[in-house]
C-alpha cells in the first residue's frame, strides 16, 4: 500500500466533532422549505400523526387482544404510510396470506366487501352487473367489478412500493433484515416502513410466552436503529385467554423498555353498542412515545370492508 492510500485511510477514519458536524446538520434541517406540522411520515389518521408526530425510524409496537383488528389497521397503515409519503414498505406476515392482505386492500379502497371480491369477478358481474354510465372516478362509482378494477388501477403506482413476505415457523430475524436489504437496492432507497404481523413468531417457539416479548422488541429496536428504518410489530395481549396477565397500556409501556412507542388497541364495547353489526368501536392508546405525546385515539373499524376511520377530530389525553 502506498503512503498516499495510508494517508487517505487514516483521513477517511478520523473522528467528526460535533462542531465540524455542525454545519452540515443545520443545512440538513434547513433544506425543508414547507412548514410540517409533524417531524416524521403522514399516517394518514390526523389525530394518530399529530400525536406520534408521524412515524420516524424505531420501534413501533402495536398491542391488541386477537381479533381486535390489529392485521387489519397495520395493512391500512402500511398503505397509507406509502401512498401519502412515497415510500417503500415491507409487510411481513405470518397468519394471514398474500391473497388475503390484498383483498384488505381492495375492500378498503373500492368499498365493495371483503366476502364479495373472494368470490370473484363472475360473482360481482352476476351480483351488480355493468354500470350503465361511465364514471373516471372508483369512488363515484356503483358497487361493480368495474369499480375494483378501476380503483386497483388507481392505486398501482403506490403499490409498487409495496412488498408483502410470507412467513413461516422458520422464519428467524435474519430473514426479515434480507427482505430490507433488498428492498432497499431494489427501490434506490434506505428509506423504509416495515410492518410485522405477529411478531411473537420470531421468538423460539419452545420459550415460555410472555419471555418472549423482552427478546423480540430488543431485537427489533436494533434492526430499526442498525438499518434506520421504521418498525411496526404487532403483538397479541392473551390476558384474556390466560396465557399472559392483563395488563392496562400504561402497564404494558412499562414492559417493553426498548420500544419507541407503545400502542395498545382496545374494543370499546359501550360505544360500539351505538354502531351497526359487524362494525365495531375500538380505542388506541398510546402509552409510549419517545417522539411525541401520550394519548387516545377512537376508531371506527369497519370489518367487511377492512376499514379503520378516526371517530373524533383529535386526541384527547
Amino acid at each position: 500500500m502506498s503512503n498516499v492510500s495510508r494517508l487517505v485511510m487514516i483521513k477517511e477514519k478520523e473522528p467528526i466533532s460535533e462542531g465540524e458536524a455542525l454545519d452540515s446538520f443545520l443545512a440538513e434541517l434547513d433544506k425543508g422549505s414547507e412548514v410540517k406540522e409533524i417531524a416524521g411520515w403522514e399516517s394518514g389518521f390526523p389525530a394518530l400523526s399529530r400525536l406520534l408526530n408521524g412515524i420516524s425510524p424505531g420501534l413501533y409496537l402495536l398491542i391488541g387482544p386477537p381479533a381486535c383488528g390489529k392485521t387489519t389497521f397495520a395493512k391500512q397503515l402500511c398503505d397509507q404510510v406509502v401512498q401519502r409519503n412515497s415510500i417503500p414498505a415491507i409487510f411481513v406476515t405470518f397468519t394471514e396470506r398474500k391473497r388475503e392482505l390484498r383483498i384488505m386492500t381492495l375492500a378498503r379502497l373500492s368499498g365493495l366487501e371483503n366476502r364479495e371480491i373472494r368470490r370473484g369477478s363472475a360473482f360481482l358481474l352476476h351480483w351488480y352487473g355493468m354500470p350503465r354510465a361511465r364514471i373516471k372516478e372508483a369512488d363515484q362509482m356503483a358497487p361493480s367489478w368495474e369499480k375494483l378494477k378501476k380503483a386497483a388501477e388507481g392505486a398501482r403506482g403506490w403499490l409498487d412500493l409495496v412488498y408483502i413476505f410470507e412467513g413461516s415457523e422458520k422464519t428467524a430475524l435474519q430473514e426479515v433484515k434480507d427482505h430490507i436489504r433488498r428492498v432497499q437496492e431494489t427501490k434506490g432507497s434506505r428509506q423504509l416502513l416495515v410492518i410485522i404481523d405477529d411478531s411473537q413468531r420470531l421468538a423460539p417457539s419452545d420459550q415460555y410466552f410472555d419471555a418472549r416479548l423482552a427478546l423480540v422488541a430488543e431485537q427489533l429496536q436494533g434492526l430499526a436503529v442498525n438499518h434506520q428504518v421504521a418498525v411496526i410489530a404487532t403483538w397479541p395481549d392473551l390476558g384474556k385467554q390466560g396465557t399472559s396477565y392483563h395488563l392496562s397500556p400504561w402497564e404494558w409501556a412499562e414492559r417493553v423498555a426498548n420500544a419507541d412507542a407503545v400502542l395498545v388497541m382496545e374494543n370499546d364495547v359501550e360505544r360500539t353498542k351505538k354502531l351497526t353489526e359487524p362494525n365495531r368501536a375500538v380505542t388506541l392508546h398510546i402509552a409510549k412515545n419517545r417522539d411525541g405525546e401520550k394519548g387516545t385515539v377512537a376508531f371506527d373499524f369497519f370489518p367487511a370492508v377492512a376499514k379503520f376511520l378516526e371517530a373524533t377530530p383529535g386526541p384527547s389525553g
